[in-house]
């Protein structure tokens, strides 16, 4: 009996000056398929990211020299579009704000659950092959398979939390989805602490990468209180 090919491991990246920390998180990505690099410092991280492809990075805010926001912040300046888990500490919400409104996809507040941060890189790094190809509505097309986001037959490069977020308001356009239902669909949690703030950091920068390509803004369209909505699209 032939077996089945196994699945190709996610490499990840964790930026953590703490060698006991690293230890931990190393061991429980593990469990979940990833093989592990290290760096102490943001500028060991940025020689390692400039050098190979990295699927996903878990980056402690407080680092030696320039700090884990400023290296999110330079990750999405060179077009990384590897997932981003920012490690910070317990209410610290300031840092946990200015890491997502530099390009972070999800944060983990210390103390943590090793399980916790082990599934949360999971559901960001996931892609699945169910369901249709794509998803469409008018001139925007979204990859399930890939992830890859278009307009108009023109790519449109995204981080992938973002790209992840206009995939599920795509799918239900004319729909009001709630901010709960996205914590659920885009990061793969239904632990709503500071997930409002999460939600609406992430739509701030979608529409800022959208307009930057002349796509405007109101093709997500807030609904106050409950969530965020993306109209029927009138094909290009």
């Amino acid at each position: 009996m032939i077996a089945p090919p196994t699945p190709p491991s996610l490499s990840a990246l964790v930026v953590d000056d703490e060698p006991q920390m690293v230890y931990i998180i190393t061991f429980a990505l593990e469990t979940q398929g990833f093989s592990c690099l290290s760096a102490s410092s943001a500028e060991e991280a940025w020689t390692i990211l400039s050098g190979q492809a990295i699927d996903l990075v878990i980056l402690d805010v407080m680092l030696p020299g320039a700090n884990g926001v400023d290296l999110c912040r330079r990750i999405r300046a060179a077009g990384i579009g590897a997932p981003v888990i920012l490690l910070t500490a317990l209410g610290d919400e300031p840092d946990r704000i200015a890491g997502l409104e530099a390009g972070a996809d999800d944060y983990v507040a210390k103390p943590f659950s090793p399980r916790e941060l082990a599934l949360r890189a999971r559901a960001v790094t996931r892609r699945t092959g169910a369901g249709p190809e794509a998803i469409e509505n008018g001139p925007l097309r979204v990859s399930t398979l890939t992830g890859r986001v278009s307009w108009a037959g023109r790519s449109i490069p995204l981080p992938d939390t973002e790209a992840r977020l206009l995939a599920a308001l795509a799918r239900r356009h004319d729909t009001v989805v709630t901010w709960q239902e996205l914590l659920g669909e885009v990061w793969g949690t239904s632990d709503d602490s500071g997930g409002r703030e999460m939600v609406r950091t992430t739509v701030y920068r979608l529409r800022r990468h959208l307009q930057a390509r002349g796509i405007g803004p109101q093709i997500v369209i807030s609904a106050r209180g409950r969530g965020y909505l993306m109209p029927r699209l009138d094909d290009a």
